[in-house]
C-alpha cells in the first residue's frame, strides 16, 4: 500500500500499478464473518482517533470521547466475540488469528499492513473529483442529524459521468472506494465528508478502505444497503397489529445484501432526525444518521459488521433542533444500571423444557393445582446471578411443593432496591442478575423442576427518566398528550397512552414476547385499577369523563381486552393474573361476553382477591377476645367468591413499608404468633382460590422485608436456639402444598360454587369456621378453623354420612404446636345438625386448623 504523502493528497486517483486492497468483485468469499468486527465498523476498539480540532481523544475506559461528548453513564463492557463469526488479522482470503477481546466486546483491529491481502495490482478510474458538493441546507441537515435521507446523500449514486460516491467518516485522513479491481481515492469535503464522481456505468458492488492514524480498514458501507424492513412490517407497525414486535423494531443482527451485522430499527415519529451513536464510534452518532421509512414513523439503519455485545443508544434531534439521546425503547440487552445504554443481542439458548411446554395447557389455570412461592429475585439469595439461582430456586420451591413461583422485578429497571415497577427496558430482563439468556437458564430449570413461572408485568405506566421512554421523540409519544391523563398523581410516573395504536402495539406485544421468547407461563398485571379509571387518585377537575361522560377508561378496557385475547390466542397454557382492587364487573370474563354494566370482559384468567386478603389480616391482627366482632370479616369474602377467578395473595405488598412480616402481625407471646399463622394458612389453603406467598413467610420471617439482606435464612440454621420453630412452619408450608396438590376438592372446583359449601360460617363466639369442600366427583373435604387459643372438646358439627380421617392439624407438634390431634377416625352419627342429617364431635385444637377427609 502507498503510504499517504503530500505528493498523494485526497482525491487524488491511485496510479496503475499501485498495490491496493482489492474490492468485493476481487474476493467472491469476503463477509463480515470474514472481517474482524472493529474494522467492519471502521473503528479501532483501542486506538484512538483525532478530533476534527486535531487533539487526541482519551481513550473509552477514560470516559471521553474524541468531541469530549462521552456519555458518563456508559460503562465499558467485556463481551467475548464470537470465534465462530469474527476473526482478528484475517480478511477475504486471509486466515485469521485468535480473537482478542477489548472494551465493549469490540475486537481489536490489527495494522493496516496486517490487513492488506496479497494479489495483482488494481487499476486506476480517474474520476471528477471536483464534481459540487452538497448543497448548503442538505448538508447542515445531514451533520446536525436533522435529515430523514441520509441515504439519498450518502453511498453510491448515478450521476452524469458516472457514479457519485459519497462518504461520512469523521476522524477518518482519507477514505477510497475499492470496486471491481479498481481503487478510487476520494476527496475530502470537510467534516468528515469524502465524495468523488468515479466513470463508471452502473453501481458496482463495493467498499471502502477508510485510513486513520492507525492505518487502513477496509469497511462496508451502510448506506449502499436497501432497507432491511419489509413493507408488511411497516404496514403492521402503523396498523398497531405486529405482534412479534421485537422481530421489526430494536437491534436485531442479520444477514443482508449477503453480509452479516445488525439492522437498528426505533420508532420516533416526531423526531427530525436519528442517529445511532455506540461505544465503537466513541458515542458520536454522527457518522450513522438512519433514514425515515414514511409515514410508519420508523428509523432504519443496518450497519455491517455490528455484532453481538455493542451498546448504542439513539441520538434523537427533536422538532425544536434540539438533540436528546435515548436508550432503545425495543432494546432486548441493556447495561448494568445504572450505566443506561442498550446491548445488541442475540440468542443462543437450546430449550431443554419440551415435556413441560407440550402438556402446559393440558389443564385451565382456574382447575388445576396453583399455589405460588412469590419471589424477588435479587434478594431471594442476595449476590446470586440467575445461572446461579437456577441452581437453587427449583429445587426449594419444588421441595416445599408450590406449582409456581412468580418472579419480580424481571424487565429492566433504574433502583435496584424496588421490586422494579418503573421499567424502562421493557424488552430487556434486568442485566444485575445475567444476560437474557442466563433468565432463559433459570425459566428452563424451573421447568423441568415441574415449576411454572409467573412474571409481574408492568403496563400501566414508566418513570420520567430523560434517557428512557419520557417524551421519546420531543413530544408525547408513550404517553397521554394530555397532561391530566399522561402524570399519575401517586407514583410520579407517566401513563401509556392506550389509545394509541402503537403504544398499544408496544404493550401487547411485550406480553407475548416475554411468553414465546422466555417461555414465561403466566403475567401478573400490576395496577389495572389505576388503568381502568379517568378519576383514579385524582380530585374533581383533574379528570376529563369519556365519550359518554363516565369515569371508565374505555382505551385502557380496549387495550387489556386486547392483550389478554393475544396472549391467550398465540401461547396456550399461559394465564395472565390482574391485580386488580376495586369491584369492576367481568375481570376474568371472556372479552366477547358483555356483562351488566355493559363492558366485555376483561378477559384476565385470575385475579388477585385484594379484599380477602385485607379483610382476613385485619381479623386475625384482632387479640382473640375481640374477633367475635369481626367475624363477618373472614366469611364475606364468599359473598363474591365466584364473581371472578380468585389468587388469595400474602404478597410483598404485605411486608414492607412499616407493615411487618406476616406472623408480626399476629397477636399474643410468640407461641401464640406462630400458631395463629398456622391456623391462618390452612384456612388460606383450604378456601376457595389460589395461593400466593412472599418469600421469607413461608418460615415465620419475624422482620420486615429487606432488599439488602432478603429473607433471614439464618432462622433456620441448627445452630439458632428458635430454628424448630421456624421450620416447624415451613414444614407445614410443605405438607399444605403437599396435600393441596393430592386433593383435587381443594382446586377443581374453585370457581364452582358447587364446589363449596358452609356447615357452619356464624360461629362467631366460638371464633370457629367450618366448610365442605368437593371435587368433580363429588369427594369432600372438611376444613374446620379455631381462631380462640381454647381447646374446644365434644365439638359437635354437622357432616356428610362418612368415617372421616385426619389430613392435617396445624396444632401437630411436628410444626410446633401444642399437639392436640384426633385420638383416630371420626364415625358421623344420625344425629342432624347445621341442617345436615348427620354430625360428628371431636376435639379441636387451640389456634389451629383442621383437614378431615372420608376414609375410601
Amino acid at each position: 500500500m502507498i503510504p499517504r504523502t503530500p505528493e498523494t493528497p485526497s482525491g487524488r486517483l491511485v496510479p496503475p500499478g499501485a498495490p491496493v486492497a482489492p474490492a468485493d468483485g476481487a474476493h467472491p468469499a469476503a463477509s463480515a464473518g470474514d472481517l474482524s468486527e472493529a474494522a467492519a465498523r471502521g473503528y479501532d476498539a483501542t486506538t484512538p482517533h483525532p478530533a476534527a480540532s486535531g487533539t487526541v481523544p482519551q481513550t473509552a475506559a477514560s470516559g471521553t470521547s474524541a468531541t469530549g461528548r462521552w456519555h458518563p453513564e456508559v460503562r465499558p463492557t467485556a463481551a467475548p466475540a464470537d470465534p465462530a463469526t469474527q476473526t482478528v488479522g484475517g480478511t477475504a482470503g486471509q486466515p485469521a488469528g485468535p480473537a482478542r477481546t477489548a472494551p465493549g466486546g469490540i475486537v481489536p483491529t490489527p495494522s493496516a499492513a496486517a490487513e492488506q491481502p496479497s494479489g495483482p495490482p488494481a487499476a486506476a478510474l480517474h474520476g471528477n473529483v471536483n464534481a459540487p458538493g452538497l448543497e448548503e441546507g442538505e448538508r447542515w441537515r445531514l451533520l446536525n442529524g436533522a435529515h430523514h435521507d441520509p441515504h439519498s446523500l450518502l453511498g453510491a449514486h448515478p450521476v452524469s459521468g458516472g457514479v457519485r460516491f459519497r462518504v461520512l467518516r469523521p476522524f477518518a485522513r482519507a477514505v477510497a472506494v475499492l470496486a471491481d479491481g479498481v481503487r478510487a481515492e476520494l476527496a475530502a469535503e470537510g467534516d468528515g465528508l469524502f465524495s468523488a464522481v468515479v466513470p463508471l456505468s452502473g453501481i458496482p458492488a463495493y467498499r471502502l478502505a477508510v485510513t486513520y492514524d492507525d492505518g487502513e480498514h477496509v469497511v462496508d458501507d451502510p448506506y449502499r444497503f436497501l432497507p432491511s424492513l419489509g413493507e408488511l412490517d411497516l404496514h403492521l407497525i402503523q396498523e398497531g397489529r405486529h405482534e412479534q414486535l421485537w422481530r421489526a423494531l430494536g437491534s436485531r443482527p442479520m444477514t443482508h445484501g449477503g453480509v452479516a451485522g445488525t439492522r437498528f430499527a426505533v420508532w420516533a415519529p416526531n423526531a427530525r432526525g436519528v442517529r445511532l451513536a455506540a461505544d465503537f464510534a466513541f458515542w458520536d452518532g454522527t457518522a450513522f444518521p438512519m433514514r425515515s421509512l414514511g409515514s410508519s414513523g420508523v428509523w432504519e439503519l443496518f450497519l455491517p459488521g455490528v455484532g453481538a455485545g455493542t451498546a448504542y443508544k439513539y441520538e434523537v434531534t427533536r422538532r425544536d433542533g434540539s438533540r436528546v439521546t435515548k436508550a432503545d425503547p425495543m432494546a432486548r440487552a441493556t447495561e448494568v444500571p445504572p450505566a443506561t445504554a442498550s446491548l445488541v443481542t442475540e440468542s443462543r439458548y437450546r430449550w431443554r423444557d419440551e415435556e413441560w411446554m407440550r402438556h402446559r395447557a393440558d389443564t385451565p389455570a382456574h382447575r388445576a393445582p396453583l399455589s405460588v412461592y412469590e419471589v424477588h429475585l435479587p434478594s431471594w439469595r442476595p449476590g446470586l446471578s440467575y445461572r446461579e439461582l437456577a441452581e437453587q430456586l427449583p429445587a426449594y420451591a419444588a421441595e416445599l411443593g408450590f406449582t409456581h413461583v412468580e418472579l419480580m422485578p424481571v424487565a429492566e429497571h433504574p433502583f435496584g432496591g424496588s421490586w422494579g415497577y418503573q421499567v424502562t427496558s421493557y424488552y430487556a430482563p434486568t442485566s444485575r442478575l445475567g444476560s437474557p439468556d442466563d433468565f432463559r437458564h433459570l425459566v428452563d430449570a424451573l421447568h423441568q423442576a415441574g415449576i411454572g413461572v409467573i412474571m409481574d408485568w408492568v403496563p400501566a405506566h414508566f418513570p420520567k427518566d430523560e434517557w428512557a421512554l419520557a417524551r421519546f421523540d420531543g413530544e408525547a409519544l408513550y404517553e397521554h398528550p394530555d397532561p391530566l391523563m399522561a402524570e399519575h398523581p401517586d407514583w410520579g410516573t407517566l401513563e401509556f397512552d392506550f389509545g394509541r395504536t402503537e403504544v398499544r402495539n408496544f404493550l401487547v406485544a411485550n406480553a407475548v414476547y416475554w411468553c414465546e421468547e422466555f417461555h414465561i407461563d403466566g403475567l401478573r398485571v400490576d395496577a389495572v385499577a389505576s388503568m381502568l379509571y379517568l378519576d383514579y387518585s385524582r380530585e374533581h377537575g383533574q379528570w376529563t369523563p369519556n365519550i359518554h361522560g363516565g369515569r371508565e377508561n374505555l382505551d385502557a378496557v380496549a387495550f387489556l381486552q386486547e392483550m389478554n385475547a393475544t396472549v391467550y390466542r398465540r401461547c396456550p397454557g399461559v394465564v395472565t393474573i390482574a391485580e386488580e382492587s376495586t369491584a369492576w364487573d367481568g375481570v376474568t370474563r371472556a372479552t366477547h361476553h358483555v356483562g351488566p354494566t355493559g363492558f366485555g370482559g376483561l378477559g384476565f384468567g385470575l385475579k388477585w382477591n385484594m379484599g380477602w386478603m385485607h379483610d382476613t389480616l385485619s381479623y386475625l391482627q384482632h387479640e382473640p377476645v375481640y374477633r367475635r366482632y369481626h367475624h363477618n370479616e373472614m366469611t364475606f369474602s364468599m359473598v363474591y367468591a365466584y364473581s371472578e377467578n380468585y389468587v388469595l395473595p400474602i404478597s410483598h405488598d404485605e411486608v414492607v413499608h412499616g407493615k411487618g412480616s406476616l406472623v408480626g402481625k399476629m397477636p399474643g407471646d410468640w407461641w401464640q404468633q406462630r400458631a395463629n399463622l398456622r391456623a391462618y394458612l390452612g384456612f388460606m389453603w383450604a378456601h376457595p382460590g389460589k395461593q400466593l406467598l412472599f418469600m421469607g413467610q413461608e418460615f415465620a420471617q419475624g422482620s420486615e422485608w429487606s432488599h439488602d439482606s432478603g429473607p433471614d435464612w439464618w432462622l433456620l440454621d441448627e445452630t439458632y436456639a428458635a430454628a424448630a420453630d421456624h421450620r416447624g412452619v415451613r414444614d407445614l408450608v410443605r405438607d399444605l402444598n403437599a396435600g393441596y396438590a393430592a386433593t383435587p376438592a381443594l382446586w377443581q372446583l374453585d370457581t364452582d360454587p358447587g364446589g363449596f359449601a358452609w356447615i357452619d360460617g356464624g360461629a362467631a363466639e366460638d371464633n370457629t369456621l367450618s366448610f365442605l369442600r368437593y371435587d368433580d366427583a363429588g369427594t369432600p373435604l372438611l376444613c374446620i378453623s379455631n381462631f380462640s387459643p381454647v381447646v374446644r372438646h365434644d365439638y359437635r358439627l354437622g357432616s356428610p354420612d362418612a368415617v372421616w380421617t385426619q389430613v392435617l392439624n396445624t396444632d401437630d407438634l411436628r410444626y410446633g404446636g401444642s399437639g392436640v390431634l384426633l385420638d383416630g377416625p371420626v364415625t358421623s352419627a344420625p344425629v342432624p345438625w347445621h341442617g345436615h342429617p348427620h354430625s360428628i364431635t371431636l376435639t379441636l385444637p387451640p389456634l389451629a386448623t383442621v383437614w378431615l377427609r372420608p376414609l375410601a
